[in-house]
């Protein structure tokens, strides 16, 4: 039995990983394919029963996944983001959530016949969206930065708030026995809030003089955070129950903005660890669903979801936002998203346990209704969010560009032929003098390091996804692909090969071993085009007469015919496909161009001058063929 259980908790995994590999391949968002999985292999297929397989582990392990997930997602939120939409979140998950409440509970009481307790329960449970789904749904969407940062920071901040709510809600049904139930409803609701912000900022404070002050080996980082993360959230949920998730979030905000603080090694850390969680709980509690029971609600509960969706939703965000500097598209989008996820699978499949021990009627309907408004908003909001986004013109390019490090003449060429060819690039640099000629080029840019703070906060990367490293210096090259392959990955950032060495004291004043005095191949982007052209031999080219052309391939004009034809003077840069997207040619990858691709190339000198003489002898012949044309009168 032991074997067996560890062949289903590596097969959950496995399966998660498929899950998240088909949804790359196709840009769907993953969350469709993870509840797909584990409706089939639960209760279609009854091969994985979570509750047999994880016993009483079953929900520790989905609160300490959930206070992950939340803590890795609060690391995101930098104030700086939302400058300017404040007043927006704030009333979003203040008076926009008491709407959104509201009117579910009122729906889920009419519609569903729920006694008003559990109404206002159902409620609860449901305010939440959560950075379990609405982070994968903005990477698929991709949204400009006012709805994604105003997403973001609702679905984090709304998560532990409405946890609490429930909590409120569950805590009211049990003190009804009493006449001082709204009393104690509201005590609780105040310690409860009380303890997570105070032990979330004790946490962050904590956590951040270790790091300030380097009172830890790099190794140990990012064990001592998720040990001290996992430690508060338990303590906070011991002094008071449902108050961690609020304290992992206020330590991930703590951390998130103080200063001197560097967060982006422990930041990668928990993104991986919390992709993994997120799909092992959504397969698992999809897995614990009952398919019958959500057959048995019967039309009242796609009821409940329209009106969630189609009035309360619209309602929320409408005065939420109301004398904002958001545009009614972006407002229009905001309103269609608005996914549930875990914590409200979580939260509603402890307490329908909790209410129907207390005996309390249809409190047996909680957790398939719940489960009909995860799935309902996940699938219809991840299938045409996207699309909705394009229509409204409120989507971010595909990212598909090129930034482009320096702005010296080698970079302004290479950035003009491929802004020829639609593809989108912006430069930057430190040096004014070589941003003004880009500019007056009318090419994009940014003037400042791409490696600065200012970099970080201000460079506009909307449409870009790669990076071309084309500075005079090695060594900035390799710092610059070292701060961008975790922004763009570690096969989208691109180097010019390293100069060649010479003249070693050490070996007898001959050329070192270029591995010597070079950096290695994990530090530096991929080698663009060839192994012996550098940014010096390059500059050289271009000054001396060289130039960077186009030409495109047909079924008779194939990419060997051009490279014979051009012969030893040609240097292929880039290869664009017919849907312009465009590849640079390097060193450890060959390309194979087909007809309809275009060939950004360089010329050499003698070859441009070779091609300029043909066009002037062309010239010739063509003008004394005219010449001595006879004229017809």
């Amino acid at each position: 039995m032991g074997e067996h259980n560890v062949l289903l908790l590596a097969s959950i995994g496995v399966i998660g990983m498929f899950c998240q590999w088909i949804a790359w391949r196709l840009r769907l968002p993953a969350i469709l394919f993870l509840l797909l999985a584990g409706l089939l292999i639960g209760p279609v297929a009854g091969w994985l029963d979570p509750d047999a397989l994880f016993g009483e582990l079953l929900f520790p392990f989905i609160s300490l996944s959930v206070a992950v997930i939340l803590f890795e997602g609060s690391l995101t939120l930098e104030f700086h983001q939302i400058r300017g939409l404040e007043g927006v979140v704030r009333r979003m998950v203040s008076t926009g959530l008491l709407i959104t409440w509201a009117i579910t509970a009122i729906a889920a009481h009419w519609l569903m016949d729920f006694p008003w307790q559990l109404a206002f329960l159902f409620g609860a449970i449901t305010v939440v969206t959560g950075p379990t789904v609405i982070t994968p749904l903005l990477r698929t969407v991709r949204p400009t930065a006012p709805i994604a940062n105003t997403l973001r920071w609702e679905g984090i901040l709304i998560d532990p708030i409405g946890a609490l709510l429930a909590v409120l809600a569950y805590e009211f049904i049990v003190a009804l026995q009493t006449s001082h139930a709204i009393q104690h409803a509201l005590l609780i609701f105040g310690e409860t809030i009380a303890t997570g912000l105070i032990a979330g900022v004790v946490a962050g404070f904590f956590v951040s003089q270790i790091l300030r002050r380097n009172l830890l080996a790099d190794y140990l980082i990012n064990m001592t955070v998720l040990a001290v993360m996992f430690a508060a959230f338990a303590l906070s949920n011991e002094i008071h129950a449902e108050s961690g998730l609020l304290t992992v979030t206020i330590m991930g905000i703590w951390l998130a903005n103080s200063k001197g603080v560097s967060v982006e090694d422990i930041l990668e850390f928990k993104e991986t660890l919390s992709l993994m969680l997120l799909s092992v709980l959504f397969i698992i509690l999809a897995a614990r669903m009952q398919t019958d029971s959500l057959g048995a609600l019967g039309w009242q509960a796609g009821a409940v979801l329209a009106i969630m969706l189609f009035v309360a939703r619209p309602l929320k965000v409408l005065l939420s936002t109301w004398g904002s500097k958001l545009t009614l598209k972006e407002r229009t989008l905001i309103t269609w998203i608005a996914p549930r996820g875990i914590v409200a699978a979580a939260v509603s499949a402890l307490f329908a346990l909790k209410l129907e021990k207390l005996g309390l009627p249809h409190a047996d309907q909680l957790l398939p209704l719940t489960f009909v408004v995860i799935i309902g908003t996940v699938v219809l909001q991840s299938a045409t969010a996207r699309p909705m986004a394009l229509a409204l013109g409120v989507a971010e390019p595909e990212p598909e560009g090129f930034l482009i490090v320096g702005a010296n003449p080698v970079a302004r060429a290479i950035g003009l032929a491929l802004q020829e060819q639609d593809i989108q690039v912006r430069l930057c640099d430190s040096d004014w003098d070589s941003i003004a000629k880009a500019r007056m080029a009318g090419l994009p840019t940014y003037y400042g390091s791409p490696i600065s703070e200012h970099a970080h906060r201000n460079l506009d990367l909307a449409g870009i996804g790669r990076l071309l490293a084309l500075g005079a210096w090695d060594h900035f090259n390799e710092l610059v692909t070292l701060r961008y392959r975790d922004e763009f990955g570690k096969n989208k950032v691109f180097s010019l090969p390293q100069a060649n060495l010479t003249n070693d004291p050490e070996n007898n004043g001959k050329p070192s071993p270029k591995e010597k005095h070079s950096a290695s191949p994990q530090y530096r982007g991929r080698a663009l085009f060839a192994a012996d052209l550098g940014y010096w031999k390059l500059s050289t080219i271009l000054s001396q007469g060289g130039a960077i052309h186009a030409t495109t391939l047909t079924d008779t004009y194939t990419f060997e015919n051009y490279l014979e034809t051009q012969g030893n003077g040609l240097t292929p840069l880039f290869a664009i496909n017919p849907k312009g997207y465009a590849r640079p040619f390097t060193l450890d990858r060959e390309l194979e161009p087909e007809s309809g691709w275009t060939i950004v190339s360089l010329s050499s000198p003698e070859a441009e001058a070779a091609r300029r003489n043909a066009t002037e002898a062309e010239a010739a012949r063509r003008s004394s063929s005219d010449a001595g044309a006879p004229h017809q009168g």
